[in-house]
């Protein structure tokens, strides 16, 4: 009779952190696999206006909190879920950043995605999934993002854009508004631009662009920008408030030599006010490749 000799199952669709432990290894009619906790870097983008921010919040629904749910019923665990950073109620993203381990998934990270986005409303999608490195951290792995915000000046409110634009019914002087946000390039102390009692050890901040885009007009009249930052970090409501000084800009109220007097100042006081969430996505959020 032909007797089969014990042999240790193969790990070729768990990813690159996944083992057998060879203590795991029964009798011929048995093979046991270890797995160690798998690290995921996922990609979502999201319409933020239905939710209470990215962070989880008692009795409020959140996007974190909508992602740890899916997981749970995926892995029956529960699942902790760190995104590259905390957008405020009613903010977007197009591609947020997060990094999640578990060691209860045994397919592709693929799978992972297509699995998510089944339990997922449809507000929130899972546009990439990857196996990263176990250290891989979404916050302290960051070197970069870029912020959009979207605006319209004049014309007739459109029913289907108004919840991701800030329309303004004044005039605005789009030059000087890009004179002036060029102004803010370059490393910075930016403690005018950061939300009051939201400390950090430093805020300064190197911006690598500040941009106005034109878009074309719409069919109902209106102009139609968009201000897009790119820096290494941004403090709290930075951009928001960045964008609140370029339309006072924008409106005349002050030149744009102003915006050297607002840095300089390190005041929030002698910043413009708050933009409004609901125009603001995170747009692109960057890491060094995995070794």
């Amino acid at each position: 009779m032909c007797q089969r000799q014990p042999s240790q199952r193969r790990c070729d669709q768990r990813g690159p952190n996944c083992r057998i432990n060879d203590q795991a290894i029964g009798n011929e009619n048995s093979v046991v696999a270890a797995l160690v906790d798998r690290t995921f870097k996922l990609t979502i983008a999201y319409d933020g206006t239905d939710y209470s921010g990215w962070q989880i919040q008692p009795q409020k629904p959140t996007i974190q909190g909508m992602l740890e749910r899916a997981l749970v019923k995926l892995t029956r665990q529960r699942v902790h879920v760190t995104g590259s950073g905390r957008t405020d109620a009613g903010v977007h993203a197009l591609a947020q950043v997060a990094s999640l381990r578990t060691p209860n998934w045994r397919a592709s990270a693929t799978d992972l995605l297509n699995a998510m986005n089944v339990n997922l409303p449809p507000t929130i999608v899972v546009t990439d999934a990857v196996d990263a490195p176990d250290d891989f951290h979404a916050i302290r792995d960051a070197i970069g993002k870029r912020y959009r915000y979207q605006v319209q000046v004049g014309g007739q409110r459109s029913v289907f854009d108004y919840r991701y634009r800030w329309h303004l019914y004044h005039d605005i002087d789009l030059d000087a508004v890009s004179e002036a946000a060029a102004r803010f390039e370059g490393k910075h102390d930016f403690a005018s631009f950061q939300a009051v009692g939201s400390p950090r050890k430093t805020t300064t901040r190197n911006v690598k662009v500040c941009e106005i885009i034109r878009e074309p007009s719409m069919s109902h009249g209106g102009i139609l920008f968009s201000v897009e930052i790119e820096a290494d970090g941004f403090l709290y409501n930075m951009v928001r408030n960045i964008v609140g000084t370029l339309i006072e800009v924008g409106k005349g109220k002050y030149p744009p030599q102003h915006i050297d007097n607002v840095i300089e100042a390190a005041n929030r006081d002698a910043a413009g006010p708050t933009a409004p969430p609901q125009a603001l996505f995170l747009k692109r959020v960057d890491y060094l490749p995995f070794a």
